[in-house]
């Protein structure tokens, strides 16, 4: 039973310290440095407890399972916050053909700044909006585009940062 709850410590220590450890190059990336080396302390302050288990006993076939599983647990559980919190802004380019004016003006009436370009595409004229939108509100930009226009292309890339320009209404 000892050796049970030893490797259930180790994988509740790597479930942690892999959370952390994809908040921080979320962080890091987004450029919140501070932020990110405080969480990286506490990340590989626990990180070095579990190893130091792990090593002093490697025989413990429960230490191993939860070093890895709490490994593979925290992945899952880092990309999941991650996702919910949807840190940071995204651009979104929208391809249309006949539809793109009323896009245009829905987004621009939900308060969202769109460039317009017009482009050539393989069956003719067609017309390019880009969209610099809060990663949080892209569900929502992408549902008000598919309303319009369910056959636009869409593309969305992340930004690491915005500087200037329009500001949203929120």
């Amino acid at each position: 039973m000892e050796a049970f709850l030893g490797g259930l410590l180790i994988f509740c220590l790597r479930l942690t310290d892999v959370t952390l450890g994809t908040l921080r190059i979320l962080m890091t990336v987004r450029g919140r440095k501070p932020l990110a080396a405080l969480i990286g302390f506490v990340e590989v302050t626990i990180f070095v407890v579990a190893i130091s288990q792990v090593v002093r006993n490697v025989g413990n076939v429960w230490n191993v399972l939860g070093y890895s599983g709490g490994f593979a647990a925290g992945t899952l559980v880092g990309m999941t916050i991650e996702e919910h919190l949807a840190l940071g802004w995204t651009v979104v380019r929208v391809i249309s053909t006949d539809l793109s004016k009323r896009i245009a003006d829905a987004l621009r009436q939900a308060g969202y700044g769109v460039t317009e370009m017009s482009g050539q595409g393989m069956r003719g004229n067609v017309e390019i909006y880009e969209i610099v939108v809060r990663r949080a509100d892209l569900p929502k930009v992408l549902q008000m585009i598919d309303k319009i226009d369910e056959k636009a292309f869409i593309t969305v890339e992340e930004s690491r940062r915005v500087y200037r320009g329009w500001r949203l209404a929120k």
